[in-house]
């Protein structure tokens, strides 16, 4: 992905800051169990056996990365700060966590309808759409031709991050603050602000943590709601 800097950058970094009146933050993981969360693995229909997609162990959540599916919360969330902390223990490879997540299995019978805040190693920070859209500057030029753009399986529906170089290496913890507010969602990784969209089509919902193919751990989900 080409480095990206452009005067919406500016623009984005002047309207971000974090307030100050923010409520404290609460963790979604209990460090033990999945409580609080279920999980939606297709493999598993009908009571059919397979290996946990998602496991807690010493204290960190583990995406096993398959089966494929999703760990969501039990709870719907509006105006909030979530912070995740993960990191890939063994080959980088995809994840994402979801936001304003609802109906389960929206698209390719997998993904519930929400916004994807992408994980995947060097794209950390993307946005993908999934039965739900965002807006954001430069569409046509992070997202493709308008003619192709929707958020069903055959549209445009990923919209490039703003930067390149966010990430850390293999092996070291990353932090994504996703921030949304009424219907704008704004994230952060390791500090940087790399993407931000406005006009979403839903301003609540469940978040969701993805099982897709590589492992990935997470010692840190927590949420603050915003005043």
């Amino acid at each position: 992905m080409m480095a990206r800097t452009s005067t919406a950058l500016t623009l984005l970094l002047a309207s971000c800051a974090f307030t100050p009146h923010d409520k404290a933050p609460v963790s979604l993981l209990d460090g033990k169990s999945l409580a609080g969360w279920h999980v939606d693995v297709p493999d598993a229909d009908g009571g059919k056996q397979v290996a946990p997609s998602f496991v807690m162990r010493d204290g960190i959540l583990v995406s096993n990365g398959v089966p494929e599916g999703h760990l969501i919360t039990d709870a719907s969330y509006r105006d909030y700060r979530l912070t995740v902390e993960w990191r890939w223990p063994g080959e980088p490879g995809n994840c994402g966590v979801l936001v304003h997540a609802s109906t389960p299995r929206r698209l390719y019978k997998m993904f519930p309808q929400s916004i994807e805040c992408q994980l995947l190693v060097g794209n950390a920070g993307d946005f993908w759409c999934i039965g739900e859209d965002i807006t954001v500057p430069d569409m046509e030029r992070r997202r493709g031709p308008k003619a192709k753009w929707g958020v069903e399986e055959d549209k445009a529906r990923r919209i490039l991050n703003l930067t390149d170089g966010s990430e850390k290496p293999r092996g070291e913890w990353n932090q994504m603050v996703i921030e949304c507010r009424g219907r704008t969602i704004t994230i952060w990784v390791n500090g940087t602000l790399v993407n931000q969209g406005t006009e979403c089509t839903a301003d609540h919902g469940q978040i969701a943590i993805q099982a897709e193919a590589a492992v990935c751990e997470f010692r840190k989900v927590e949420l603050a709601r915003l005043d």
